[in-house]
Parts: C-alpha cells; structure tokens; sequence
C-alpha cells in the first residue's frame, strides 16, 4: 500500500500536525490501495502561512522567469505522463488507455496552452492613446483552490497553472477520494524548483480543510469546482472575508437531436454520456429526440448502451470502468430506481451489476425513454451511466426544454441546417454550446451559468480570474 501521509508545505514533505489516516480506495475492486492523512486547521494555518510569505517576493518575478518554471514543469510532467495516467486509473477508476488519451492528455494540454497564453499576455497598458492613464494587472494573492475526484489532473492544471502564471501563491485540496495525481503533480512542481511556499498542498475533506481554506481570512480568492450544494457551502462561508468566489459546479446538458441531424447523431451522443463512466459535470445527460425520428432513435440509444464494455480499469481497451465510490453507486442506484418508479421506460441497462463483476462499483449503462422534464431523472444531476431520452415538437419546445433546469454549463445540439444550428446555439443558456460534436479548441473559456457556477477556465480568462485590475492615473 502506497504511504502519502505527508503534505507538500513552504516546500517540504512534512507530517500532519495530528495523525487522521483516511485510506484511497480502487473502486475496480473496492480495496485500499493508499493511505493519506486528513489535514486539520493547522496544517491549513501553515500552508496559508507560508502561501503569504512567499507572495512577497513571487509577486515580483517576471514574466520570463514564470515562463522558465512553467517550461521546466512541462517537460518533467512528460517524462512522468505514465505514472500520471496509471495514478487516476487507480484512484478514480479510469480505464488505462482513456487514462491515457484523454485524463493524462489533458493535464499536459493546459499546460502547453497556459505558456503560450501568458507569452502573449500584457499585465500592463496605457488606457489608450490620448490618456494619462496606466492599467496594471496584478496578482490577486494567496488562492485555495480546491479540485474534484472526476477529472483530477484536468481541474489541478487550469486552477494551479493559471495561478503560477500571474504571480499567485496557493494552498491545494484535492478531493480526498483520489488524491495521488495531485501528489504525484506536487513531486513534479518540487523537482521544477519553483520557490518555497509558492505552492502547497494539504490533503483533506470538505468539512474540514476545505471549510478552513473558503474562510479563511488570508487567503484572497477561492477556485472550487464540484457540486452545487458544495459550491453553495463554500460561497457562505468566504462570504464574511469578501475573497473573489469561483465556481464550476454541476450541470444537467441537453443534447438537441434534430431530425436533419448527421446519421450517427444519437449513437455518439449515448457514447459522450457514456464516456468516463457518466461522471462529467457538462455531460448531455438529457436527449431531447424531434418526435418523427423518436422511435429510431430510441432502438439506436438502446442498441448503443448495450453495446459499451463495463470492465476493471487495468484492462486495456475501449471500455467503461467503475463509478468512484460506493457513496456515488448508491446514489445513481437509488435516482435509477426512482426513474422507474417514476414510470419512465427502462431502454437499456438498469440497476443490476454487469455481468462477471460481482466486486466493484460498476453501473450498466443506462436508457430511459418517455421521460418527462419534471422527473427527478431529468432534473438531478446523476453523475453517472444515465441518460433520459424526451421527445419534442417543434424547435421552440426543445429550447424550452433544454433550458428548463437550474444548471447551464453545457448544452449539445445536431443538425445539418447550419442557420439552425447557430440560431439555436444562441437561445440555449449555458456557458458553451456543442454543435454536431465538435470540441472546444484549446484556450476556450469553460464555465457555467446559473447554479453551475461563475467565472471562467482556459485561456486568458483562466488567467484574469487570478488578477485584480488597477488605474494609476498621471503616469504620463
């Protein structure tokens, strides 16, 4: 068993104040395979305490000298992608070559993308030509920045990264269900020599570490992303010191399928949801069918479902592993039963453990067909293999339907009319809209509106979050 009891505090490895050991958990076989420790105030208080010792002087480096650093943490974090991949794969369930491609990948993309951005960046300007006036840009201050079990690395990277680049110190928490990527990221950050106290990293849970980060009175922003209820939590508690707040939480996507859409439409659709085994926060969990294709759609849907692997993250291949813990299982269980309860049409899968896996937390993908937008399937954020399928008439409705929800992170759409596609785009309120598949490019901004959070990841906006905006007048 892999012993990581230690923190990452003003550059050392160091032991918790009070010994509190809470044991990781590989969901493919619900066996321990790490022990890390739960950190109390006080080692909140001395992580804090060094994040504002080294602002004094990180505030002032220059923008080279952050470019050196980042660089040097780009090329180690290359050299360690593997063990990076094989981290998540254990702690959070991810089979190994989607740990790969997609978990590993994406911590080295942000960090690529972060360089280039900060390269162009200008932290200072003159207002404009005829004025008097200078705008600076500067470091907001010490950041908790608080990171969730579904996409480990992912989060770490477009929080950590921006707050380097724009002269930030901070206090880490992983989620305490799968800490070690960022413990292994903390290694990297160590041998790339950025300054003591720069970065730290203190394992620890919600009520605890967390609740002390989000208010306290000397740390300057927080950046959370999890659930709504969690992001509400956070928001009262750092109200009392006014800190900046920034959130991405959940979402409950709709995925508009037009009657003119691409043939494979309602297949890569079932696919998307299916990916990472339904635990993305943007993912189209609600399908919204025009009624003259439903009932093709629904035999494709069901057809698809049945189709996707559910095995042991170790395996390679193209298939699904476990949901993270026996706490989300449960969860998704009970919210599909009550589906069925509901009266919604079981399509495809259901609440019985495939077939062959009698140990682990492994759902079916599931189908369920003649949902209804006012049903708890349809309104929770399930954040598992689910997907509800609801008919619609006209264009008007779908938009109605899609933005029926407290949540607006992310939406989907697939038609081949391509004034439709943006006339639609438009209408649908959340933070960005998928059309036909096609991804964000990098340096996109990410984030949600309404209960799925504020403020925005990736790019130069990932960058602003960490800055405040400063006028200086009779520079000239």
């Amino acid at each position: 068993m892999l012993n990581k009891k230690n923190f990452y505090i003003n550059g050392k490895w160091v032991k918790p104040f009070k010994s509190n050991d809470f044991e990781v958990i590989n969901p493919s076989n619900e066996e321990p395979f790490a022990v890390i420790s739960l950190g109390s105030k006080e080692d909140t208080d001395s992580a804090v305490k060094a994040a504002k010792n080294a602002f004094v002087n990180w505030k002032e480096t220059s923008k080279e000298e952050r470019i050196s650093l980042l660089e040097k943490l780009l090329k180690i974090y290359k050299k360690r992608f593997n063990e990076m991949a094989e981290a998540m794969s254990k702690e959070m369930g991810s089979p190994i070559d989607y740990a790969i491609s997609t978990h590993a990948a994406s911590g080295q993309a942000h960090l690529e993308d972060f360089i280039l951005r900060l390269k162009e960046f200008n932290f200072e300007e003159i207002f404009n030509l005829k004025s008097n006036n200078y705008i600076a840009r500067e470091p907001i201050g010490v950041c908790g920045l608080i990171t969730p079990w579904n996409w480990p690395i992912n989060q770490i990277a477009l929080k950590v990264i921006p707050a380097f680049a724009t002269s930030c110190t901070m206090i880490l928490k992983p989620s305490e269900i799968a800490p070690i990527s960022a413990m292994l990221f903390a290694e990297m950050i160590d041998e790339a020599g950025f300054p003591a106290g720069v970065f730290n990293l203190v394992n620890g849970d919600g009520a605890g570490v967390g609740t002390h980060i989000s208010g306290h009175p000397d740390i300057d922003m927080i950046s959370f992303t999890g659930s709504t209820r969690a992001g509400k939590l956070i928001t009262k508690n750092a109200a009392d010191t006014i800190k900046r707040v920034c959130l991405e939480l959940g979402g409950k996507g709709g995925n508009i399928v037009f009657a003119d859409s691409y043939p494979n439409a309602v297949r890569d659709g079932i696919r998307n949801v299916m990916s990472n085994s339904g635990q993305s926060c943007d993912a189209p969990t609600r399908m919204l069918v025009e009624k003259s294709i439903y009932g093709r759609a629904i035999k494709e849907a069901a057809d698809e479902a049945n189709k996707i692997k559910v095995d042991v993250a170790s395996k390679k291949g193209d298939h699904i592993g476990p949901v993270v813990s026996k706490v989300q299982y449960d969860k998704i269980i009970n919210l599909i039963n009550s589906g069925i309860d509901e009266g919604a049409t079981l399509a495809a899968g259901g609440p019985d453990l495939p077939n062959g896996l009698n140990k682990g937390y492994f759902i079916k993908p599931t189908i369920f067909t003649n949902v209804t937008n006012n049903m708890e399937i349809a309104k929770k954020e399930i954040f598992g293999p689910v997907l509800s399928i609801i008919p619609f008439e006209t264009e008007e409705e779908a938009i109605k339907i899609t933005n029926e929800t407290e949540y607006g992170l992310g939406n989907y759409l697939q038609t081949e009319d391509k004034e439709k596609a943006k006339r639609v785009a438009k209408k649908l309120r959340s933070g960005i809209v998928y059309i036909n598949g096609n991804a964000a490019d990098s340096g996109t901004p990410f984030g949600g509106y309404r209960q799925s959070g504020n403020g925005r990841e990736g790019g130069i906006w990932g960058l602003e979050e960490y800055l405040e905006i400063k006028t200086v007048t009779g520079w000239k």
